[in-house]
């Protein structure tokens, strides 16, 4: 499989990184493409690293899932926590909440539910603005639609444009084809911040990903 590592010459605490990251297609100014590649930076810790369109470091999960079992926290390319990803608590069905930096006592900025809707087969799970979830149909400001297995999922916003997206890794010039562990990111910035959608990836994976639990 291809190799992978960020330009990363600021980034401090890891181990030496050896692997070198796949090219990353240029994006135009209206949308970022982001390369997520399902592996921590640090020796013996599982998470995320995630490379913009010029192969810089932007976001790392380094806890993932380790010592604090149902919180995960989302950080910049040096380190500094931009929001922490709870499990709710007492909840029905699989509930997380998103808060801003490292505190958990402020009140949410985001509530992510699986979707147990049978009707509606298409949609994974939606996104709330803060933990209203007393009337679903008032509040969603997101769905996310297709299949994380498959690498292929989309994220509308409360008026049906297209937030972001997930879709395979395409391999370059005929080289070996990427597994699910390296994909794409693609953010449409005017519709939803790109450390959000790195959050919905993340829960995704809890949902419906090799670490669900």
């Amino acid at each position: 499989m291809t190799k992978v590592y960020p330009n990363a010459s600021s980034f401090s605490g890891s181990r030496t990184i050896s692997e070198r990251p796949p090219k990353v297609l240029a994006a135009p100014e209206s949308e970022a493409i982001l390369t997520v590649w399902k592996k921590s930076l640090l020796f013996n810790c599982n998470g995320f690293t995630v490379f913009g369109s010029k192969g810089d470091l932007v976001f790392r999960v380094d806890n993932y899932m380790d010592g604090n079992k149902g919180e995960i926290l989302l950080m910049d390319a040096t380190g500094n926590p931009l929001l922490t990803i709870r499990r709710k608590k007492m909840s029905l069905g699989d509930s997380w909440l998103v808060y801003k930096g490292e505190s958990t006592s402020t009140n949410p900025l985001l509530c992510v539910r699986k979707s147990m809707n049978i009707l509606n087969n298409k949609c994974l799970a939606y996104v709330i603005a803060g933990d209203n979830t007393s009337n679903r149909s008032n509040n969603v400001v997101y769905e996310i639609e297709g299949s994380y297995s498959q690498r292929s999922c989309s994220v509308y916003d409360d008026r049906r444009r297209l937030a972001a997206e997930i879709k395979k890794k395409e391999a370059v010039n005929g080289g070996v084809a990427y597994g699910n562990d390296i994909f794409r990111l693609v953010v449409q910035p005017g519709h939803i911040r790109t450390d959000f959608a790195m959050a919905l990836v993340i829960l995704l994976d809890q949902m419906f990903g090799s670490s669900r639990r």
